[in-house]
């Protein structure tokens, strides 16, 4: 499968001068939602993270929002339970009073891994169960990032990334653009 090709005919891969979440600078983006807003888009990400998941795991448990989509349908495929880990002022938090056991497996999943900040804040906020792995759609970091748990992607695509003091696009005078709806961390 071209994953590459498959984000640039659904407009996934954009080009030009973007605000992350991690407050970074970037001069391309990848526009999960046009992957994540159709379920056949969605389809061969997901074959592939079943072939780098464990065969059974008690819960798929993603980051609202993308991940959350992610994590019910692959809890889906695999017959397992789903939960998601939301944003509050201070990190994230499992809110619905999920029934997660202590011997329960879990298995993280995510959309697309920048710095590894959402994926950290989920990791935080389940106390209970065994978390075996973490898949993410796709790893756009440029620096391997040690999360403590075996990760692993569907797609490696590095991306630069640049503080904004050190922006070449900012020095260039290219406009920024914030885009998605996530809240810039340290703002």
């Amino acid at each position: 499968m071209d994953y590459i090709k498959l984000l640039e005919e659904e407009g996934a891969l954009l080009k030009g001068h973007f605000l992350l979440a991690s407050g970074l600078h970037s001069d391309k983006y990848i526009e999960k939602f046009r992957i994540l807003e159709n379920p056949r888009n969605l389809e061969p990400f997901i074959q592939r993270m079943l072939k780098l998941s464990p065969d059974k795991m008690d819960w798929v448990i993603g980051p609202t929002l993308g991940g959350a989509i992610i994590a019910f349908e692959l809890a889906r495929v695999i017959g397992s339970r789903c939960a998601y880990s939301e944003r509050v002022e201070d990190g994230r938090l499992l809110k619905r009073n999920f029934n997660i056991k202590d011997d329960d497996t879990i298995l993280i999943v995510d959309d697309v891994l920048t710095t590894g900040g959402s994926i950290k804040d989920t990791i935080k906020s389940i106390e209970t169960g065994n978390i075996i792995r973490i898949v993410v759609m796709i790893d756009r970091s440029v620096q391997d990032i040690n999360l403590g748990i075996p990760l692993y992607s569907v797609l490696r695509y590095p991306i630069t990334n640049y503080e904004p003091s050190i922006c070449p696009l900012c020095r260039s005078e290219v406009p920024l653009t914030k885009r998605g709806g996530g809240k810039i961390r340290g703002t």
